[in-house]
């Protein structure tokens, strides 16, 4: 235990994230020797240096302590192990954590070496200049002490009284406080890097509302730069009209002169650095306090010359100050002899800028040395006295300035200057903007106090926004802005930055006409206001455990009132500029919706996402279920995803934004979890590219087929599960090891017993384009070796666990006796990449708009590097492409519950199957009766509201097949048949007994016979979906029933066999 006699600075190191001893400060501890006490001394990191002395006891010698290391493979708790991950695997020498694996099972021999002693330092932009008081607190108490202060306040006061003036200043103050609050609260959980405001709103909601704020703040400071130096010209071109100078027209082009000059001079002080910007900040306070000091004095000074009292000064007066309580609102300017015209709201919305600006210090957080106590300590103790500072302010223009006055020298004697009647008067509270001015004790200080004012929130504004663009540039959340994010020397200056700023600033400058937009820059500034107390309430109604902020006086409904309380402004001030920033920062959350960035910061969205699905499928298992309410969710079993595109996209054309689709991959063997999680990422990487909405599950087991039931049984969640399980024909049943075939056999009979639907699908070339390597356009290039791709069939599997054996989904491209053997080899190949034609060389704007947007099919290669020919491509993708005008042919033969009609109905509905109608063929069951059975079977699907082209009811199917087609059969069975004299011996399973034909004629003949129908009517069918026969358990064995699947599909069209499973799934209520 090592005991600090310094208590503060504990509290101080455990503020700041950063500030902890590192293990190089606690090699400077040293030990005495035969004693089990040490003292020892370490300089911290934090706002200053502090040395203590540490004294406690030591449970062993030195050598003891030190020798832990080759003791265990654990790892003792260090600050390193929690930093940014890329930060440490890129740091040499770095001590890491012991992974679980490293822990559980040792590789064997490899003894771990004890971590490195240094301490690896995060990667940030520069280490941090300012403390809490030069870096915050200076700069918010510039940016709320505006021009506002000097030239609206007593206006505010004449306009809303003494007490509705305090009202409105405490009112604006209850808003910048609460948001402050969230601030604080946002600042303190976590280390803050460069950013500001941006870096807050992102990291806390999410890259969409970030990025949208990051770039209006970023645009809205250099136009509020503009603003600030047009202030600064004006105000001086009426310093240079009183005293009768001027350079061109005392004018507009005085105000360009005048603020090109200006521009030039901020500029040149932030570019040469941030040292003499910080100073001249300081400077600029100095005169702000010194001319907020010279009106106080001289409010208790009193009128020193008749003039003053003519133009409304009359000193600190009880009668006056009574007057001057309560509200007289009135048109804005001269005396009208009109009231009820400007209200509190109104006059609320003209003072509210003057408590913004409290975002100047966060906006410098990189420039920081501790911005997570920084940032609350000065924005709130900022908050405090300006506040104070106003209500001063407030009273003593009240007390000192009437609201109406002539100016009139002679109407001083008996004070009849204040009578307006006959006259319009030019001065007092409610008509004169100079009344600091003029009860100031030395009147061109509060010139001094405005030129300050504009100065210094000028040069804010000009420091702030490259700083907060450049965050956003190096997050590359929006198209070409990247150029921007580039940072230079030690401090990573955004010089290019600092240019673009600069070329807006100037532009804005030239024009010297910012009234029609001052509005709009506020509204900017109160919509990241919003955001950021919306940003805190939103991570705290998550609950989320990461959200641990050290600053805890906040409260997550005070958050959610203080962003209504910002909107809510927004409107007050100008409602249709609210409306254009609502716009504005919509249409920049969509770009960023669209263009999908590859950034993952932890956002409360992502929590929030995660708590409405938890609730949503708690709620979903507490609802009965419902026939109208049936979708079919589906488990496909796959393998790795890119080994059967066509399976997974059938699929997906069934599910698509409809129900839940599930790939699963088995393995006959346990797989590492290392091995797991690379299959895992790759197939979620290889459904998102292609845009596949599918979660991916893994089982392994002792076999194929238990590992394939694994997956039936424990994959999904409450009602989340599937209830279909599609697999993909095993065209190699004939030549596959017998073990293998009955693992596929077995797989049926495991999704029957576990009483799911199942469906088989079938296609011409097969499923299996495992042997093709997909090329990302990037890799396209003539040196590309196919082994390098992380989605080669060889990357994505283990040893001794290929894929490609899964009996659940095998189906290879090769179809033996039925179907001949595709060759991928043939047809047009390119010998490279580099040949192929590049159809996206010169991508539009909206592709660059969406990052990775896709304009052409994928490039696949052989192993031996050379490009599939397009025909193999267009039959991997055949499902997603628009489907050829036909029919989709639906051989109902058995009840089933619904599902063999209610999935060929769903495909309808689907963009890309609605050029093909279905058409029904059902079995009859008297030849007599053909005319009542296809009535009422017409009926029936009118009552399921199914649209139909064409309803054939087949009377024949009980007829002999021909035997021709019966030749066939036995030639196809015939490698399988035990002969007589060997049936005793063989397990029925692995062979076709005679026994076991004779038993099963007639289904069998029944099966040939429907081959020669569906040769009949639907060989020239888009798709067929057929009723599958279901094996019953102990009756038929898996060659046998394998047949009867190679019956019906051989050479034929797109084929589904599909079962449900007994339960309806149509009806025809409402």
């Amino acid at each position: 235990m090592i005991n600090l006699s310094d208590t503060e600075d504990i509290e101080e190191r455990c503020a700041s994230p950063t500030s902890a001893p590192s293990d190089t400060e606690m090699e400077s501890l040293t030990y005495p020797p035969n004693t089990n006490t040490y003292t020892g001394t370490y300089t911290g990191t934090h706002t200053g240096s502090h040395t203590g002395t540490h004294t406690g006891t030591h449970s062993g010698t030195h050598s003891t302590f030190r020798s832990l290391r080759q003791l265990t493979r654990e790892a003792l708790p260090r600050l390193d192990h929690y930093r940014n991950l890329a930060s440490i695997m890129h740091a040499p020498g770095a001590g890491q954590r012991p992974t679980l694996d490293d822990l559980h099972q040792p590789p064997p021999g490899k003894v771990r070496v004890g971590p490195s002693r240094g301490t690896v330092e995060e990667e940030t932009g520069g280490e941090g200049k300012f403390g809490w008081v030069q870096g915050v607190l200076v700069r918010c108490l510039l940016n709320i002490w505006g021009v506002i202060l000097f030239l609206r306040l007593p206006w505010v006061v004449g306009q809303a009284g003494i007490l509705e003036g305090m009202l409105i200043v405490t009112c604006g103050n209850i808003v910048t406080t609460i948001t402050a609050l969230s601030m604080a609260a946002i600042s303190t959980n976590g280390q803050i890097k460069g950013g500001g405001t941006y870096y807050m709103i992102s990291r806390s909601l999410g890259p969409e509302f970030g990025g949208a704020i990051g770039l209006i703040f970023s645009l809205a400071n250099a136009i509020a730069a503009a603003m600030y130096i047009v202030g600064f010209c004006e105000s001086m071109n009426d310093l240079l009209r009183s005293q009768g100078l001027q350079i061109f027209d005392s004018g507009i082009n005085d105000v360009r002169v005048i603020g090109s000059i200006t521009l030039v001079v901020l500029f040149a002080i932030c570019v040469i650095g941030m040292e003499w910007e910080a100073r001249a900040q300081v400077v600029l306070l100095v005169v702000l306090l010194v001319a907020i000091l010279d009106f106080i004095i001289g409010a208790f000074v009193g009128p020193l010359t008749e003039e003053e009292i003519a133009q409304g000064f009359i000193g600190l007066n009880g009668t006056l100050f009574n007057e001057n309580f309560f509200s007289d609102y009135r048109d804005e300017g001269k005396q009208s002899g009109e009231e009820g015209n400007t209200g509190f709201f109104s006059v609320f919305s003209v003072f509210f800028p003057a408590c913004t600006g409290i975002l100047a210090g966060a906006n410098i957080s990189g420039d920081l040395k501790d911005p997570s106590g920084a940032i609350p300590k000065g924005t709130i103790l900022a908050i405090i006295i300006t506040y104070f500072s106003y209500m001063i302010l407030v009273l003593l223009s009240g007390a000192v300035e009437v609201r109406d006055a002539t100016g009139n020298i002679t109407q001083v004697a008996d004070w009849s200057f204040t009578n307006c009647t006959d006259t319009v008067c030019e001065y007092g509270l409610s008509n004169s903007s100079q009344v600091m001015e003029l009860v100031s004790i030395f009147g061109p200080l509060i010139f001094a106090g405005c030129f300050a004012a504009t100065i210094s929130s000028a040069l804010a504004s000009i420091v702030s926004a490259p700083k907060v663009f450049q965050a956003l540039c190096k997050d590359k959340l929006y198209p070409y802005i990247e150029f921007f994010g580039k940072g230079y020397g030690k401090s990573d200056e955004p010089y290019r930055g600092y240019v673009l700023t600069f070329i807006i600033v100037l532009i804005f400058t030239l024009i010297a006409r910012l009234d029609s937009i001052a509005a709009i820059i506020t509204n900017f500034f109160l919509a990241a206001y919003a955001l950021i107390n919306f940003s805190t309430f939103h991570a705290s109604l998550q609950h989320t455990p990461s959200w641990r902020p050290t600053f805890t006086y906040y409260n997550k409904w005070l958050s959610l009132l203080g962003g209504i309380l910002c909107t809510a402004i927004m409107f007050m001030i100008q409602w249709y500029t609210a409306l254009i920033t609502i716009i504005i920062i919509i249409l920049l959350y969509f770009i960023v919706v669209y263009r999908k960035p590859d950034v993952n910061w932890g956002s409360s969205t992502q929590a929030q996402i995660y708590s409405m699905a938890l609730n949503s499928t708690i709620s979903l298992n507490q609802v009965e279920e419902h026939i109208k309410t049936f979708r079919p969710q589906i488990l496909v079993l796959t393998g790795a995803p890119y080994a059967r595109p066509p399976l997974i996209h059938f699929a997906n054309s069934i599910t698509k934004n409809m129900s839940l689709l599930i790939t699963g991959q088995c393995f006959k063997e346990m797989q590492s979890q290392r091995v797991r999680t690379r299959h895992y990422v790759e197939a979620t990487n290889w459904l998102s590219r292609h845009k596949v909405r599918a979660f991916h599950s893994i089982a392994d087991g002792p076999s194929m087929e238990m590992a394939a039931r694994m997956l039936m049984c424990n994959v999904g969640l409450g009602k989340l599960r599937p209830n279909l399980v599609l697999m993909g024909y095993k065209s190699t049943w004939k030549t596959c090891p017998a073990e293998e075939l009955q693992g596929y056999f077995k797989t049926i009979h495991h999704a029957f017993g576990l009483h799911l639907a199942v469906g088989i699908l079938c296609v011409e070339g097969g499923l299996d384009y495992s042997h093709l390597t997909e090329v990302s356009q990037d890799e396209e290039d003539p040196n590309y070796n196919g082994s390098t791709n992380p989605t080669s069939s060889g990357g994505a599997t283990a040893s001794n666990t290929d894929p490609s054996t899964l009996p659940t989904s095998t189906s290879t491209v090769s179809f033996g006796h039925y179907q001949n053997e595709v060759d991928v080899s043939t047809g047009p190949c390119y010998t490279n990449a580099a040949a192929v034609p590049d159809e996206a060389s010169h991508p539009s704007f909206l592709e660059n708009l969406k990052m990775g947007k896709k304009t052409k099919d994928p490039t696949y290669r052989l192993a031996n590097g050379e490009v599939v020919a397009p025909q193999i491509v267009d039959a991997m993708l055949r499902f997603t492409r628009k489907q050829p005008k036909g029919t989709i042919d639906v051989w109902w033969l058995y009840d089933d519950g619904g599902l063999t009609m209610l999935i060929p109905y769903i495909l309808t509905t689907r963009a890309s199957w609605s050029s093909c109608k279905l058409r029904v063929f059902c079995l009859a069951n008297k030849k007599d009766d053909l005319a009542s059975e296809h009535r009422r079977m017409i009926e029936l699907l009118c009552k399921f509201r199914i649209d139909f082209s064409d309803v054939v009811m087949v009377p024949d199917v009980t007829r002999r097949p021909k035997e021709e087609s019966v030749r066939d059969f036995n030639n196809l069975i015939s490698s399988f048949k035990v002969p007589p004299e060997e049936e005793d011996g063989v397990k029925t399973p692995e062979g076709i007994t005679e026994s076991e034909l004779v038993a099963l004629k007639d289904k069998t003949n029944r099966h040939i016979r429907l081959r020669e129908l569906l040769l009949e009517h639907s060989r020239n069918a888009t798709f067929i979906v057929m009723t599958l026969p279901i094996p019953a358990v102990g009756t038929v064995s898996a060659p046998l029933y394998m047949a009867w699947l190679e019956t019906l599909t051989h050479q034929m069209p797109p084929f589904l066999l599909l079962r449900g499973n007994q339960s309806s799934v149509l009806t025809f209520y409402s």
